[in-house]
């Protein structure tokens, strides 16, 4: 619930700051006797005369402090802070000094209001639950406690939750809001089964009586002067607005204020009946008898840390990809786009912006990067090359070039360079797979996006073929979250080819063996999945063609054979053409991909032994071996299963999270990429494992990303919610 509190918070530029109408004043709060209001800015409490004027700081401490409430002699405030981690209780007087910790649990506690006798504060935490409890036990669902004013022992008052109590005068009584279930404290126009009530507690008697019966929100109730009626913030009538009605009578609702566009929050009354609450980030106040009045603040603040910071990651990358020759590694950390050679530290940054880049890659001749990027309003793609001739690894490059690939009020995303490096495949608004050529510029149309569904970047998979002539994909051609896997004609304009159509799921196919097998994980086999979650996987391979398959079934004996006679006749060839001058290159040349449609489903082999949580799989080359991340019990480790020998076991026991594995081109190293780190696993009889060390280094300017953050959430939230 307090948590986007703090986000806005944090989206907020920190600077030197006067300002004679500052916003995003939150958490107000006036005093028993309405003349001192105080609220939260910028994570610090302040205080200010509820005639307005000049704010005056109450704390100063680098964490968070929000959540003020008065004591009832106004002597006093609590609050929370994240002082040491988490959010505990604080008591500070009011008239400033050093605040007075009164809670220690390790998980976050909440003020709403002090005891009449002001002997204790009122606080909701999740820490336990009473065995009585009928709901399902969550830390979003808290419970009610009190800690003395002098520290101590706490004590629950109830178990279920019962958010932004009060007490009456005599302590008899308790109203609050209650919480049903995981709605967004901060949505607006929210109406369903767990939309906030108000109730009224009965301390004696134990019974709960509900007072409000709206489909919407009804939330942060108290007491008037004489505790006869109950004022609270409704959506009743549209936007969030004070509301009130008798004690006695709960179906007599009236509108106190009539404010539109924005919610009002932040609802407290003083002893004289005087209320004080938050309207776009302002703070107001309705004293008896007269109207509202917005009071008038003066705010002068100074920055709590400098704004620009250098920073060192030796961890802390979010995806990487190897390049061609094997000797360097592309990865994003915080954002930027990074350089670092596998068996040296030298890094090199490519990328130095405030927005974000993802989704890197290297071209086939590893001298270009390609990324998407979140500028001028829009995902777009990028490019950055090497520009000295000489020079070979971007690690120990000099001078780099950026271009910008394609850049269209449409977002577009996931860009993967073509075999040859002449066009540039990616998403378009997430879900539409399209491609454009690089020297003409034109684009066409791969997969539609009526394939798609999209609830998250990153989480559609496709992938050109070696020899560039098709795609597969993952795509939902019957209903969605239920995959299958499509193979596509590059050139565009026809229909993409199930090849599983088997009402399983169905993903992540990756091309193996130079293009004559497609890799994918299904859980057609193994643990179902109930509730959305626990289904186990295989790792899947179709055999593209019938001469791919019939040598991957021969035994150890006749493969030997096999490879025997091709070597032969690869030496004889090689020496025929060098007596006539022509010398070949290590690299070979990519062969156009043999596809043999009809037969296909009987050249269909299940490829792991047993069905397990997968994180990933990559065949070897020659198709000799498969790795693969399998979780039995404490995390994910790395296994091997030898196709000629049927034998399987585990190659590491990593004990780590999901992650993804990476081959270089002769499958003699595999790249596992886990837990925000690089491992690089040399093959053989006895695997050695190495970490690929590096060093992100750069500046931070805190402001100026922070701006980008507000404006990247921002974003999200028109695609996504607002129609």
């Amino acid at each position: 619930m307090r948590y986007l509190a703090l986000l806005v918070t944090f989206f907020i530029c920190i600077q030197n700051f006067a300002d004679d109408n500052p916003r995003w004043l939150r958490y107000s709060s006036i005093s028993p006797d309405g003349k001192t209001i105080i609220f939260s800015f910028q994570g610090d409490l302040f205080t200010v005369s509820a005639d307005g004027g000049e704010a005056k700081h109450l704390t100063q401490h680098k964490a968070h402090d929000f959540m003020p409430v008065w004591s009832p002699d106004g002597n006093s405030i609590a609050f929370a802070s994240n002082r040491f981690g988490n959010f505990d209780i604080f008591l500070i007087p009011a008239k400033g000094g050093e605040p007075n910790r009164l809670t220690k649990y390790s998980g976050g506690e909440y003020p709403t209001s002090f005891t009449p006798d002001g002997k204790n504060v009122l606080f909701s935490a999740s820490i336990e639950d009473a065995v009585d409890n009928v709901q399902f036990p969550s830390g979003v669902l808290s419970e009610l406690y009190m800690v003395p004013v002098s520290g101590g022992k706490i004590k629950q008052i109830l178990s279920t939750p019962a958010e932004m109590a009060v007490y009456d005068s005599a302590m008899t009584r308790i109203i609050y809001h209650d919480r049903k279930g995981y709605e967004n404290v901060w949505r607006k126009h929210h109406t369903s089964s767990i939309a906030r009530d108000i109730w009224l507690y009965n301390a004696e008697s134990g019974k709960h009586t509900k007072l409000t019966d709206f489909a919407g929100e009804d939330r942060n109730p108290v007491f008037n002067e004489d505790e006869s009626r109950i004022y609270y913030l409704s959506e009743q009538f549209g936007s969030f607005n004070v509301c009130r009605f008798p004690v006695d009578n709960p179906t007599n609702v009236s509108q106190v204020t009539n404010h539109e566009n924005h919610p009002v929050r932040f609802l407290s009354i003083a002893n004289n009946g005087t209320l004080c609450y938050s309207y776009h980030g302002e703070i107001y106040i309705i004293k008896p008898g007269d109207d509202i009045e917005k009071v008038n603040i003066q705010l002068s603040t100074d920055t709590k840390e400098n704004q620009q910071e250098f920073m060192t990651f030796t961890s802390e990358a979010t995806e990487m990809e190897l390049s061609p020759s094997g000797k360097e590694i592309v990865f994003i950390v915080r954002g930027e786009v990074f350089v670092t050679s596998v068996d040296f530290e030298t890094t090199k940054r490519i990328t130095n912006t405030p927005e974000q880049e993802r989704s890197v890659s290297f071209s086939s001749d590893g001298k270009a990067i390609l990324y998407a990027s979140e500028r001028n309003g829009s995902w777009n793609l990028y490019q950055t090359k090497l520009t000295i001739e000489y020079e070979e690894l971007f690690s120990l490059s000099t001078v780099l070039k950026e271009d910008t690939i394609l850049a269209t009020p449409e977002e577009t995303f996931q860009p993967r360079y073509s075999p040859d490096g002449m066009e540039v495949a990616y998403l378009e608004e997430r879900e539409t797979l399209k491609v454009i050529n690089l020297k003409t510029k034109e684009t066409r149309t791969i997969l539609d996006g009526k394939y798609n569904y999209s609830y998250a970047d990153g989480d559609q998979w496709y992938e050109w073929s070696p020899d560039g002539k098709w795609f597969v994909a993952s795509y939902s051609p019957h209903s969605l979250f239920m995959n299958d896997v499509a193979l596509i004609d590059a050139k565009g304009g026809s229909e993409p080819i199930n090849l599983t159509n088997s009402g399983y799921y169905d993903a992540s196919p990756r091309w193996m063996m130079k293009g004559n097998v497609i890799l994918w994980f299904s859980d057609r086999e193994g643990m179902r999945s109930h509730g959305s979650w626990g289904a186990q996987d295989d790792v899947y391979a179709y055999f593209l063609n019938q001469d791919a398959f019939d040598k991957f079934k021969l035994s150890k004996e006749e493969y030997a054979l096999i490879k025997e006679k091709e070597k032969k006749e690869k030496e004889k060839e090689k020496k025929k053409k060098e007596q006539q001058g022509i010398f070949e290159d290590e690299e070979e040349d990519v062969d156009s991909i043999s596809i043999q449609l009809d037969g296909m489903e009987d050249r269909k082999l299940k490829l792991t032994i047993n069905s397990s949580a997968l994180a990933d799989a990559i065949l070897t080359p020659d198709g000799e071996k498969l790795y693969y991340l399998s979780k039995f019990e404490d995390g994910y480790d790395l296994w091997v299963h030898k196709f000629r020998e049927n034998e399987t076991k585990m190659v590491m026991n990593l004990k780590g999270n999901a992650g993804s594995l990476q081959m270089d081109k002769k499958g003699e190293n595999l790249f596992l990429f886990s837990d925000k780190k690089i491992i690089k696993i040399k093959m053989g009889d006895k695997p050695e494992k190495k970490d690929v060390t590096f060093k992100a280094e750069f500046n931070l300017d805190k402001a100026v990303e922070r701006e980008y953050m507000f404006e990247h959430v921002w974003r999200q939230v028109e695609k996504s919610f607002i129609p």
